[in-house]
């Protein structure tokens, strides 16, 4: 591409909505204040490790991710925060019969695992959709034909920001399922726990 055309090319995306955020940031606007920084996986990872003998999978697996506070981080599903994940905003997910809801994506301790650092869930980016490799494909939850009957929810979470500060969540869900079935959709806004580590700190 020669310069002209490069030129025209930069010119061209400065005057998309995209564009002129991009460039709002170079002058101290704030675009970038809110994102998807919210991580999928906080349980289980070495910053929360406090354990004596260094297993950070047995020390804070899964099941314990409800009730207890992290100090480094937090997770979620579809997570949103701000850049030093002071707000978050998450999805829970209740289907009536499990004894809690859904409220971070699933997964196995190292030694469960076939797959030690994978969560067992079936999730995608629409922006990034995953391939896969043909070598030595890895063994994935769509092959264990779970799906095969479509009996599962589709969900979609989507974000946009009209302002720095004023940020939309979308939620669709789709049931593929033949028949009816309940899905109680309950999007979450929580501070990040700061004052369990520092004295005199303020909860929100």
């Amino acid at each position: 591409m020669t310069k002209s055309r490069m030129a025209a090319f930069g010119a061209a995306a400065a005057r998309t909505a995209e564009g002129s955020r991009l460039a709002e940031i170079r002058h101290g606007v704030r675009w970038r204040r809110w994102g998807p920084y919210l991580s999928e996986r906080q349980w289980g990872t070495v910053r929360e490790d406090y354990s004596e003998n260094g297993d950070a999978w047995g020390y804070f697996p899964h099941d314990h991710a409800r009730s207890r506070a992290y100090r480094w981080g937090e997770d979620g599903i579809g997570g949103f925060g701000d850049d030093q994940l002071l707000l978050c905003l998450g999805l829970a997910l209740w289907n009536g019969r499990d004894p809690i809801l859904k409220e971070r994506l699933f997964g196995l301790t190292n030694a469960e695992g076939n797959h030690g650092e994978d969560v067992k869930e079936l999730y995608y980016y629409l922006d990034g959709t995953p391939t896969r490799g043909g070598d030595e494909p890895e063994s994935e939850l769509i092959d264990t034909g779970v799906f095969d009957d479509n009996r599962y929810f589709d969900v979609e979470i989507e974000y946009a920001k009209a302002d720095v500060d004023d940020i939309l969540m979308q939620v669709t869900v789709h049931n593929r399922a033949a028949e009816a079935a309940a899905l109680h959709v309950l999007p979450q806004l929580w501070a990040r726990n700061t004052w369990s580590w520092k004295p005199n700190s303020m909860r929100p």
